[in-house]
């Protein structure tokens, strides 16, 4: 059966290579006798794999030394509440809301401890990211929140708040890996894997060692950074044929793509071909998030009616474009474009959309 086009927001498309590698290693990986879904978590070829795959995530993002790769499971949603956590102290938390994974972020910290907003730009129906004169952070904070990019709202931050001694944690999960980010501005940074990173049932979480002081011995154990850190992320049985999959994902994106400036540049490429139909189509086509904002990874839109958004997504999907339907929350088009989304296939949607315009016009 021919691939289709997938522009779901996630799980999403992977790089082909990276499927056919992973058939063909499934069966019998090298001369083990037994798939990686079968070894043993302990057993030292497995620890080689994770280990692996954490060296070619700590080259692409040119970690510093004092940071720790950790691989867990309970995607963004887990992540949401162990950040607070693990990182609350007697100060309250600050959250940057600029869409609604962010909304979500909040409501689960403000279920664990204090947790205050220092911007939300929800009344204006999550359109951007805040100037950085807009907002202000109280010093002495548990550490600031942001989402780097809001998948069903389509908004991004192009660059990130500097927060001097207040530590920046950042939900990446729908833009991880798909640009060089300066990594030391961050304490934290987390992202689900089915996205940019490999299969659903992996996150991984990049930590700046020095916060892990503040994990506290009472919090139940899979709920504490320190356990899995102490154990290189094997304090439990790890998602082990995900974390493979990362890994593959990462030589991909390191030996094939050439690293994350080249994989940046080839998204702004694709992202522009998008937004490059959405501004020359006099309105027929509305886009949800301020140019300045727009995401590089989601492309969010409106047809003058619903109908018509339903007879596009339909239509498209015969045409081998699919998941263009966007989230049930807010209706409308969304185009997730994540890393292993082929050009080729960018330039099949742009085509379909001027074709249905004119079909119409």
């Amino acid at each position: 059966m021919q691939r289709v086009y997938n522009f779901s927001a996630g799980p999403a498309t992977l790089p082909l290579s990276v499927l056919e590698r992973a058939q063909k290693e499934l069966v019998c990986y090298d001369d083990w006798g037994m798939s990686v879904l079968e070894i043993s978590h302990r057993d030292a070829r497995y620890v080689k794999i994770l280990e692996q795959a954490q060296q070619r995530l700590a080259r692409l993002l040119n970690l510093p030394d004092d940071y720790d790769i950790l691989f867990l499971q309970g995607g963004s949603r887990l992540q949401f509440s162990m950040v607070p956590m693990n990182l609350l102290t007697d100060a309250p938390a600050q959250y940057l809301v600029t869409g609604s994974w962010g909304k979500n972020a909040l409501g689960e910290a403000r279920r664990v401890g204090k947790a205050e907003v220092v911007w939300d730009g929800e009344s204006d129906g999550f359109v951007r990211v805040p100037g950085e004169k807009e907002w202000e952070l109280p010093p002495g904070s548990s550490y600031l929140h942001i989402t780097s990019n809001e998948t069903i709202q389509g908004v991004q931050f192009a660059d990130f708040p500097k927060t001097g001694e207040v530590p920046l944690v950042c939900d990446a999960s729908s833009d991880f890996l798909s640009r060089p980010i300066p990594v030391e501005r961050f304490g934290l940074i987390y992202a689900c894997a089915q996205k940019n990173a490999g299969p659903a049932g992996v996150t991984v979480v990049v930590l700046r060692r020095d916060l892990l002081e503040r994990c506290r011995d009472e919090l139940p154990g899979y709920l504490n950074y320190a356990n899995h850190a102490k154990a290189n992320s094997l304090w439990n049985t790890p998602c082990t044929f995900g974390i493979y999959v990362v890994g593959l994902v990462a030589e991909w994106l390191e030996e094939t793509m050439g690293g994350l400036a080249e994989m940046e540049r080839l998204n702004r490429e694709k992202a522009s071909m998008l937004y490059e139909v959405l501004d020359g189509s006099d309105g027929f086509y509305r886009g949800h998030a301020h140019p300045a904002c727009r995401s590089q990874m989601n492309v969010t839109f409106r047809l003058p009616t619903e109908e018509l958004e339903a007879q596009f997504v339909r239509e498209a999907a015969e045409r081998g474009l699919v998941g263009l339907k966007g989230h049930r929350s807010v209706g409308g088009i969304r185009a997730s474009i994540y890393n292993a989304m082929p050009k080729e296939g960018v330039e099949r949607l742009a085509a379909w959309m001027d074709d249905f315009r004119r079909q119409l016009g």
